[in-house]
């Protein structure tokens, strides 16, 4: 039988490296944008329902859009696909620099995702053909520390802009580094790709966007219109059922958008499972902490940025550690602990206070990014490992799309549950305050008792929502006992590798 013998050359440092400021940049626009939320909730006059779009919105484009990844690594050459997604990422930061009204500042995200959608699953793909299977966690780790980088000096710079600027200088600062990495991926990437007669299948496309589309709808919408409106359980009832259809379509079509054969390998499937809770979690957190320390606490924007930093300084350090010990230990151990820690700071932040303490807050978050750096990457790359390499674009496709589609839903639900919660308890704390009342309260005393409670029900739906965030971190940490170590799965169904870039120093395939 014949079998594809892989020779490991020098990787392509330098496609690494262009697609790694790519995505880096990607990932810093959205760690900016995280403490600017109630900046922008207050200049626009909008609510946390609405504000959340520019969150949920942009995960929800890079679901839809990620599925085609693996159709374009095989249909298009490394340097066409990454420039064309600097392109749409540059002209959605400048529309959003100039937005003065919501829609188009979410116009210009949406067209940001459109963008950043493709070069995670270009750069995992890279990276996956490039290293062995022995030394593919070290080199994940190292790629980890770059892209944390960005959580890292992310808040803190984003608050510090806020303090003396506008929050459109957020993008404006983006604005020219993105220019200037197309003006690297011009230069240094010279790839070509030969003809490959594959078709992109649109019905597939329409179905996904429809069946992610609904479902996001429909969770990001109970917290405005409650879970009895059938503009809710609608679009989630249509969202499944095309959902449904456009799984058993990619079961039964030559070509499927998304391969969900890959699932047919264990570890990658539990892997999948355990990174989806996990973004459920934990992507709700990115927006509801920023609420609390700035909404209710009245920490200033840079304050706010410089106690996420710690935590994402010791997340960016730990990724080449985690790395290290993933190609000695396994996965599971780390996925393990990681998760339990991951669980009990969770838990920690349902009990906050309108007093807690600053010191606190940063050692809960620390303690928590440094749980999170032991999970993500090993766990995802335990899965891709037990892959036959023909199914690595798929792979990478299926795990980014479903784990923005996750985060998206979990941003949605916490949120949805929080302005439930928030609505309730300020009705249950007004009733029992104007029963107290003997006597007509003056209007500035009136005024107190609305501030002092709606204070106390946001507090209220901010704790329950990390609550319901700490039991699905509780479902991970069940699943990552069952996480075994993987080996590469033999590729039973014939067809040569995909080569999805010919460099000047590639990783070859050769067939002995």
């Amino acid at each position: 039988m014949e079998k594809s013998v892989e020779k490991h050359k020098r990787p392509p440092y330098g496609v690494i490296a262009v697609l790694m400021v790519g995505a880096f940049i990607s990932f810093l626009n959205n760690t900016l944008l995280n403490i600017a939320l109630p900046s922008i909730m207050k200049d626009l006059n909008i609510e946390a329902s609405t504000v959340q779009w520019l969150t949920t919105g942009f995960m929800l484009v890079n679901g839809i859009l990620i599925p085609t990844s693996a159709y374009l690594i095989q249909k298009f050459s490394v340097r066409h696909i990454f420039l064309s997604a600097m392109f749409l990422f540059t002209a959605g930061t400048i529309l959003a620099g100039f937005a003065h009204v919501f829609p188009l500042l979410l116009s210009g995200r949406i067209l940001q995702a459109a963008g950043s959608a493709i070069m995670m699953p270009l750069l995992m793909n890279v990276m996956l053909v490039s290293f062995p299977i022995e030394k593919r966690g070290a080199a994940m780790g190292v790629f980890g520390l770059i892209l944390m980088f960005a959580p890292a000096i992310g808040p803190t710079l984003s608050g510090w802009i806020i303090e003396h600027y506008d929050w459109r200088m957020l993008f404006h600062f983006i604005t020219p580094i993105a220019i200037v990495v197309i003006l690297l991926g011009l230069f240094m990437l010279k790839d070509k790709k030969e003809k490959v007669n594959i078709r992109l299948d649109f019905l597939s496309l329409l179905l996904s966007s429809i069946g992610f589309g609904g479902i996001l709808y429909g969770f990001s919408s109970a917290g405005s219109k409650g879970w009895d409106s059938p503009q809710v359980y609608g679009t989630i009832a249509v969202g499944v059922i095309s959902l449904f259809i456009f799984i058993v379509r990619q079961l039964k079509i030559e070509s499927p958008l998304l391969n969900f054969r890959v699932y047919k390998y264990p570890m990658f499937a539990l892997s999948s499972c355990i990174s989806m809770v996990v973004n459920m979690a934990l992507f709700s957190g990115m927006l509801l902490l920023p609420i609390y320390v700035q909404n209710l606490r009245g920490i200033s924007p840079m304050d706010a940025g410089l106690l996420l930093m710690p935590g994402a300084i010791l997340m960016a350090f730990m990724s080449p550690v985690t790395g290290k010990l993933f190609d000695k230990i396994g996965g599971r151990v780390l996925a393990v602990v990681g998760l339990a820690i991951i669980t009990v700071t969770t838990f920690g932040f349902s009990k906050l206070t309108l007093d807690t303490s600053y010191t606190h807050l940063i050692l809960l978050y620390s303690i928590r990014s440094f749980g999170m750096s032991m999970v993500m990457m090993p766990v995802s790359t335990n899965g891709l490992n037990q892959l036959p390499k023909r199914f690595y674009p798929h792979g990478t496709a299926m795990n980014n799309t479903l784990n923005q589609v996750a985060g998206a839903i979990g941003t949605a639900l916490m949120v949805t549950i929080m302005s439930n919660r928030t609505e309730s308890k300020a009705q249950e704390l007004g009733a029992a305050a104007m029963k107290q009342v003997t006597e007509q309260p003056t209007q500035a005393a009136l005024a107190e008792m609305k501030q002092h409670i709606l204070m106390q029900s946001m507090l209220n739906g901010i704790n329950y929502a990390f609550l319901i965030a700490t039991f699905i971190a509780g479902v991970a940490l069940v699943l990552a006992f069952f996480i075994k170590r993987a080996k590469q799965a033999e590729d039973q169904e014939g067809g040569s590798p995909i080569k999805p870039f010919k460099s000047k120093t590639p990783t070859k395939l050769v067939e002995n």
